[in-house]
């Protein structure tokens, strides 16, 4: 079973954003109304949810354990399921996720590579792997994990997320802007998100992250989203983007240039931005 909720947690995982399976089972139709019974007659069966097995117990607890970020737990429950089913995929990809929360990389592109190994047509580790590979700054790599993981996803969405973050830390910014796009295309939210979907990792962390913000809000812009546009830009200027004029004449903005949420953010100089920058000498 694929299909995870964030794992991070969010991976909400999907959060976490790092992901867990979820398990549901339907319980039995409501009983039937009591009906009178001779005094001899043995009482009337009730249906009951069958007990979990060891098992159903065992990833249970694997995912609660995730849930909490408790990623060492995690790992020994996703070591003590995979012992009986060790061709499992996504049982790897879990482990893997757990090893990489736990900042122990040899671990986790082990699993990400066997649970490749043992389903090609999976794209979470495939995906997660890029993560990796973008952290070791190989972004080159991560490209090309992210490309590789495209065509076998369900979420393309986080996937063309990731690969603009690879795009824009390998300072590609056409294509950057080319992928956020396709990922607002398919997901307007992608970027108000915490984390990834299912069993699959979202990057969100950025090497410039007031370039990023400002590129994201033209992103926005480019969809007439005035709101998400404005959001964006103050995320830009507050982290330091200094070329905030440049939106006066970027055609790219002219949907949403003249909405007074937009105009707010551009003509609005925050107070901090006149005070002396601390000396780091004291």
């Amino acid at each position: 079973m694929r299909r995870a909720i964030l794992f991070a947690v969010p991976l909400v995982l999907c959060s976490a954003p790092v992901l867990l399976a979820q398990q549901q089972s339907s319980g039995p139709p409501p009983d039937a109304p009591p009906q009178a019974t001779p005094a001899a007659a043995a009482p009337a069966n009730t249906a009951q949810t069958p007990a979990m097995t060891p098992r159903q117990e065992a990833q249970m607890r694997a995912e609660l354990f995730m849930a909490r970020k408790e990623y060492s737990d995690a790992a020994g429950a996703y070591q003590y399921l995979l012992k009986d089913d060790p061709k499992n995929a996504w049982l790897m990809n879990m482990l893997g996720l757990a090893y990489q929360m736990l900042d122990e990389p040899r671990k986790s592109e082990h699993y990400y590579r066997l649970s490749m190994k043992a389903d090609k047509t999976f794209a979470s580790p495939v995906n997660n792997l890029g993560t990796l590979e973008y952290a070791r700054k190989h972004y080159g790599k991560a490209i090309g994990l992210y490309q590789k993981a495209l065509p076998l996803s369900s979420d393309r969405s986080v996937v063309y997320s990731n690969l603009g973050y690879a795009y824009f830390a390998n300072k590609e910014y056409p294509e950057a802007m080319d992928c956020f796009s396709k990922a607002l295309g398919l997901d307007a939210h992608i970027f108000d998100h915490k984390s990834g979907n299912g069993s699959i990792i979202q990057q969100r962390t950025s090497t410039d992250p007031g370039l990023f913000y400002y590129l994201v809000a033209k992103t926005y812009a480019l969809t007439g989203d005035a709101e998400r546009t404005a959001h964006y830009l103050k995320l830009a200027r507050d982290d330091g983007y200094k070329d905030m004029a440049a939106v006066e004449k970027d055609p790219a903005f002219a949907k949403v240039i003249k909405d007074p949420a937009v105009r707010g953010v551009l003509e609005t100089v925050p107070a901090y931005a006149n005070e002396p920058k601390k000396s780091n000498n004291n």
